[in-house]
């Protein structure tokens, strides 16, 4: 069993990735109000302040901050996880070991995660979630993908709407 070490940091400022099992679906843009609920509604059992965030086809990025006295993002991620399953239809094809284990065929197991350790990195992570629907070549401009908390910063004046301007890149780019 692999020994994963994470680090606990009350108050903690976070990078996540969280990928769909199946890497080719699109339950997360086909169920995105499933996907906001099941987010409010943890954050109302377990608040958490929602730096950045941008939802793409199969996988989503955060960059989160909990509260002073709380480095619990586990059970966070679980809760969303969990609640965004049931609300959708179980038609998923599941593994040997899921059916046994009485699991849903929606998410990969765990989650990437990444402390925040200074302004710089903070940045590049904030940037790194609204660039990203741009480097799968899902848009050409950050300002034209739908789902990320991007819109929000430009409405507060963190952002200009025009940040990354028109990226036409070519090739392949993102996770695999």
């Amino acid at each position: 069993m692999p020994n994963y070490r994470r680090a606990f940091l009350p108050g903690g400022c976070w990078f996540f990735t969280v990928n769909l099992l199946e890497r080719k679906r699109t339950l997360l843009l086909d169920h995105i109000e499933a996907l906001r609920d099941a987010v409010a509604r943890t954050r109302r059992k377990y608040p958490f302040e929602i730096d950045a965030l941008v939802v793409l086809p199969d996988h989503m990025h955060a960059v989160l901050t909990l509260p002073p006295d709380d480095a619990d993002f586990s059970i966070r991620w679980r809760l969303i996880k969990t609640r965004f399953a049931k609300g959708l239809p179980k038609n998923e094809r599941l593994s040997a070991v899921r059916k046994k284990r009485g699991e849903r065929g929606i998410w990969q197991r765990r989650f990437w995660e990444h402390l925040i350790r200074n302004e710089a990195d903070y940045a590049r992570h904030v940037e790194y979630c609204y660039i990203n629907p741009v480097r799968h070549g899902l848009v050409t401009r950050a300002r034209d993908w739908p789902h990320p908390s991007f819109h929000r910063d430009v409405r507060r004046g963190i952002f200009p709407e025009d940040w990354a301007g028109d990226l036409a890149l070519p090739g392949e780019f993102g996770e695999a």
